[in-house]
């Protein structure tokens, strides 16, 4: 489990990287100022809970328990939510999406909290 959590934070850290890159070289001549600032907080989350999944797998590893795991389930699902629905709307422009964000930052909320709970539970 702990190996799966760090790949995939590895993994996700790495396409953050690459949408980074694309947002700064790729999109600045193609957006407004304000759609890159919200691609780039797409990005900032991406990046920050891509390395939290790196703390999820020392904690799966030092705690394993179902809060440790779900952590990292939760992370990924903001990544997904938070920081895929910024991308799309900065590209997009669909405002709608922007209602659907505050679910994604839910989840990271919830992936924090998740992790803090499986360090107190652990019975080991």
């Amino acid at each position: 489990m702990a190996a799966g959590w760090f790949a995939t934070g590895a993994l996700l850290c790495g396409l953050g990287v690459l949408l980074g890159a694309f947002g700064a070289h790729g999109l600045q001549s193609r957006l407004t100022a304000e759609m890159l600032a919200t691609y780039e907080i797409g990005v900032r989350y991406h990046i920050s809970h891509s390395l939290g999944l790196l703390a999820v797998a020392w904690a799966t590893s030092r705690w394993p328990n179902a809060w440790t795991g779900s952590a990292g389930w939760f992370f990924v699902a903001g990544i997904v939510v938070f920081s895929g629905s910024l991308y799309v709307l900065a590209v997009t422009n669909a405002r709608w999406l922007g209602a659907i964000t505050p679910v994604g930052g839910l989840c990271f909320v919830a992936g924090w909290v998740a992790l803090a709970m499986g360090a107190l539970r652990f019975d080991g």
